[in-house]
């Protein structure tokens, strides 16, 4: 049953950055549930979790970092489907790219011949590293490098892009959205719910688009696999599409059965910036993963909840 959309609800806020109210708004949602029969999540029979990839400020919001144009429209449109159906969702598991200045993908991690740091979006190869056009600007980390866009290659992942400094520990663009916190911590007390946080990008060796571990190297997050495997249903959704939603999507279709994983392509939008298009990507791979069985949906469809 959709539910309605609650007072506090203004869609023409979604990319302000603003506090939460958070007593005023967890009144409010233990009277709206009151209010609408919602009742405690513990209560489900069908257990439906909503994975939120990386809806964070630093993508999100016009100009910050690596802000993905499209993005505002997506939250707005995803905020409104964890409003109506509130009494759906089991769980929220919000993802947080967490970052510092000196990781594997930044411009201070690397230098060419001269000892210049390449500018954001440079895309290193295999070739560039292995002849020193490119190399770690600490010489102990010069073997890792090497071995790890190797491994990149031969996994078929992105090559290595550096990225503007974005995602930092501690910074404003590392927050939600402040629409989405909002409505992430509303479905918290309607529902009597945790919001099991996910911290992902820590290590600064690698690059980590999946939610469920990096893209070389590194460990695979089980708690995490094995909580989407728990859910009889996963709704996915956040930014991008073509990176940190895709590779998440990629790891995710091994771990859960494929007809049990929901895409929101209205929630969601690739990487176009500073003269990179990931369009034709992210469309290539959520149509490899309809061909697998995955459901590809838009939030504002019915029946399928």
């Amino acid at each position: 049953m959709e539910l309605p959309l609650p007072p506090h609800w203004d869609p023409d806020r979604i990319e302000d950055v603003r506090r939460v109210p958070y007593e005023t708004r967890a009144v409010e949602a233990a009277a709206w549930a009151d209010r609408h029969g919602v009742v405690p999540a513990r209560s489900d029979t069908r257990r439906v979790g909503l994975l939120l990839v990386d809806c964070q400020n630093t993508f999100c919001t016009p100009g910050f970092e690596l802000f993905v144009p499209g993005a505002p429209d997506d939250n707005r449109r995803l905020c409104e489907f964890v409003y109506r159906h509130l009494g759906s969702i089991t769980q929220i598991i919000p993802t947080l790219d967490t970052h510092t200045a000196m990781q594997v993908f930044h411009a201070a991690w690397l230098v060419d011949a001269a000892g210049k740091h390449p500018p954001p979006y440079t895309v290193i190869s295999t070739y560039e590293v292995e002849r020193g056009i490119w190399r770690a600007s600490d010489p102990g980390e010069q073997r890792h490098l090497e071995l790890y866009v190797r491994e990149l290659a031969e996994r078929g992942r992105y090559r290595l892009t550096v990225w503007p400094y974005h995602s930092m520990l501690g910074g404003i663009g590392h927050a939600l959205v402040s629409a989405v916190e909002e409505a992430v911590f509303f479905h918290s007390i309607a529902r009597r719910t945790l919001t099991p946080f996910q911290v992902k990008g820590e290590d600064p060796r690698v690059e980590h688009y999946s939610a469920l571990g990096p893209e070389a190297g590194g460990r695979r997050n089980e708690a995490l696999v094995e909580l989407l495997a728990s859910f009889d249903a996963v709704v996915i959704a956040g930014q991008a599409k073509s990176h940190c939603v895709a590779w998440t999507v990629e790891d995710l279709v091994d771990v859960v059965p494929a007809d049990r994983l929901y895409l929101l392509e209205d929630c969601t939008s690739p990487v176009v910036a500073s003269g990179v298009d990931f369009t034709a990507q992210a469309t290539e791979a959520f149509a490899r993963f309809a061909a697998r069985g995955v459901h590809v949906v838009r939030s504002t469809e019915d029946g399928w909840l």
